[in-house]
C-alpha cells in the first residue's frame, strides 16, 4: 500500500455551521509523508494547522482544532471523508474559520475528492496499529480498543426519544463501506437545543437544509431519514473523523458506547500519552499490513479519474 492525496486543486464554498457566514474550503494535493495539514486565513495572517489529539481546543457542537491564536472549526466531518477514503496527504486551505457544514453529512467531501481525483504517491504508508487492549469510560459512556487488522468500529447509541431509542451498528470502514453506508448520513439534534443555541448566538448556520432535527416525537425534516439508522451512523462518521486526529491512519477494533467527541479527543490523547505501551507504527512493506484486506485497491498512477 502507498500514499495517496488528490489529482488537483479543488475549490467549494459553503456555510459555516458556527457564523452562519459564507465560508471557502481549497482542497490541494499535498506532498509524500506531509499528511493532513490545514492553512487557515486568519487576521494574523496565514497559519497551518496538523490534527492531533492536543491540537483539539473544543468539543462542544462540533470539533475544533487551534494553535498559537488560530483555529479551526467543525473539521470532523472532512477529516472523516478523507480517512474514510484513504487519503494520506492533502493542504486544506480555509477562509472564514470553519470548514463548511454543507449538508451535514460527508457526502459533499467525497464527492469532492472523487472529482479531484485520487493519485498514488511513490511513498509505502504508514499505520498505526493497535497492540493490546486500551479502555476509557466516562459517566456510562466508553470507547474499548482492540487490535485488529483494520478499521472496525461497533458502534451503539441510546437516545430516550421515540424517533432514536437503541441504535448499533458493526462495520468494516473501507473506501467502499464508507462511501456506501456512512458517508450520506447527517448531523442531527434536537429543536429545543437548537433554539437555545441560537438565541445564544450559536450554532447559527444550522438548519433543516444541514442537520436532521427533532422536536419532543419526531424527526422535523420533509424528507425525513435517509436510512432508518442514520443517527448511529452518522456517530460512526463523527468517530471515523475525531480518530483521525491521531495523524496517521488507525487500526484497531473499537467498541464505542454512547460516546461524543469529548471523548473521543480523551480516548486519543490517552493513546498518544502511552503510545509505547499500546500503538506500532507499521508501514506497507510490513507483511501482516500489505495483506490487509481493507485496502484500497489502486493502479500505478492514479484511483479514478478527475471530471
Amino acid at each position: 500500500m502507498y500514499q495517496t492525496t488528490i489529482n488537483k486543486k479543488i475549490v467549494c464554498s459553503g456555510i459555516g455551521l458556527h457564523s452562519g457566514k459564507l465560508v471557502e474550503l481549497k482542497l490541494l494535493p499535498g506532498d509524500e509523508d506531509s499528511g493532513i495539514v490545514f492553512q487557515v486565513h486568519g487576521k494574523d495572517g496565514v497559519k497551518r494547522l496538523s490534527p492531533k489529539p492536543c491540537s483539539v481546543v473544543a468539543t462542544g457542537l462540533a470539533t475544533t482544532l487551534g494553535v498559537d491564536g488560530a483555529s479551526v472549526a467543525t473539521v470532523e466531518h472532512l477529516l472523516a471523508a478523507l480517512r474514510g477514503m484513504e487519503i494520506d496527504n492533502i493542504l486544506i486551505e480555509i477562509k472564514g474559520g470553519e470548514v463548511p457544514i454543507m449538508d451535514g453529512s460527508a457526502a459533499s467531501f467525497v464527492l469532492l475528492i472523487k472529482s479531484a481525483g485520487i493519485r498514488r504517491q511513490r511513498a509505502p504508508r504508514k499505520v498505526a496499529k493497535i497492540i493490546r487492549p486500551l479502555s476509557i469510560e466516562h459517566e456510562g459512556k466508553w470507547i474499548k480498543a482492540s487490535p485488529y487488522n483494520g478499521f472496525r468500529v461497533n458502534y451503539t447509541i441510546d437516545f430516550p426519544h421515540p424517533a432514536i431509542g437503541v441504535q448499533n451498528m458493526d462495520i468494516e470502514i473501507t473506501p467502499q463501506s464508507f462511501m456506501d453506508i456512512i458517508a450520506k448520513a447527517r448531523t442531527f439534534g434536537f429543536l429545543k437545543e437548537v433554539e437555545y443555541l441560537n438565541k445564544h448566538g450559536l450554532a447559527l448556520g444550522g438548519s433543516l437544509d444541514n442537520a436532521v432535527v427533532l422536536d419532543d416525537y419526531k424527526v422535523l425534516n420533509e424528507g425525513g431519514l435517509r436510512f432508518p439508522d442514520e443517527f448511529v451512523r452518522h456517530k460512526i462518521l463523527d468517530f471515523i473523523g475525531d480518530m483521525a486526529m491521531l495523524g496517521l491512519p488507525l487500526h484497531g477494533s473499537f467498541e464505542v458506547h454512547c460516546s461524543g467527541h469529548g471523548l473521543n479527543n480523551a480516548f486519543l490523547r490517552r493513546l498518544e500519552e502511552n503510545s509505547e505501551l499500546y500503538l506500532d507504527i507499521v508501514t506497507s512493506r510490513t507483511p501482516e499490513l500489505a495483506n490487509n484486506s481493507s485496502a484500497l485497491e489502486i493502479e500505478p498512477e492514479m484511483i479514478g479519474q478527475a471530471v
